[in-house]
Order: structure tokens, then sequence, then C-alpha cells
């Protein structure tokens, strides 16, 4: 019995330009996720949350909605007891339960600077 090996040809060279085009694609795009990764924007100018979006984001899960805290302390008077430096410092490297790095530069910043001026 003789079998014909033409659609397994087909499928094969099929394949070998299926898997071309993907490399090529994802070495095509290398470039940019680098630049994503090293934090370039390459000249698009990338939009900051506002703070209290921020704080909702990542922060009222343990804080509160309405930073009257929960699982993590009150953060409602926090700026009165901790200066702006103090607050950007607990966001980055974390304090107690709550780990670092949840919200990191520019993010961190803006966060800090909103939450100092709660008094």
């Amino acid at each position: 019995m003789k079998r014909n090996v033409l659609p397994f040809g087909i499928i094969a060279i099929v394949g070998i330009f299926a898997a071309i085009i993907v490399f090529y694609i994802g070495v095509s795009q290398k470039a940019d996720i680098e630049a994503e990764q090293n934090g370039e924007n390459n000249g698009e100018e990338v939009e900051l949350a506002e703070p209290e979006e921020i704080y909702a984001n990542k922060c009222s899960s343990c804080h509160g909605d309405d930073l009257s805290g929960g699982m993590g302390p009150d953060l409602t008077a926090v700026g009165g007891s901790m200066s702006e430096d103090e607050i950007l410092d607990v966001i980055e490297n974390g304090q107690g339960d709550m780990p670092p790095g949840l919200a990191v530069g520019e993010e961190a910043e803006a966060l800090a600077e909103w939450l100092s001026e709660k008094e």
C-alpha cells in the first residue's frame, strides 16, 4: 500500500513559513519590548495617572477606599506624622506587612506628594 506524502509535505512547508513569519514579527518587536522594559518611551509622552487613581488601584484594598484603614493603617492624616520623603520611602521599600514596589518611580512620587498633604 503506497501512501501519498504530498499532504504531509504541504503541511510541513506551511508550518515552516508560519514559524518564519512568527519569528520575523518577534524580532521586529524586540527593540520596542526592550525600550518598554528600560522605561524608554521613544519620544512619546506618557500620561501619569492621578494620585487618587493610583491609590484606588494599588492601595485601597488594604488602606480602605477612604484612607481610613483596614488591613493597613489609617492614612487620613499621614501627612501630619510623616514627611513626603518618609512616605515615599515606605511606598518604595515597604514597611511591616506592606510589600515593597507596589508603586514605583513617578507613580510613587505622585502618591507620596498627595498623601503628604493629608493632615
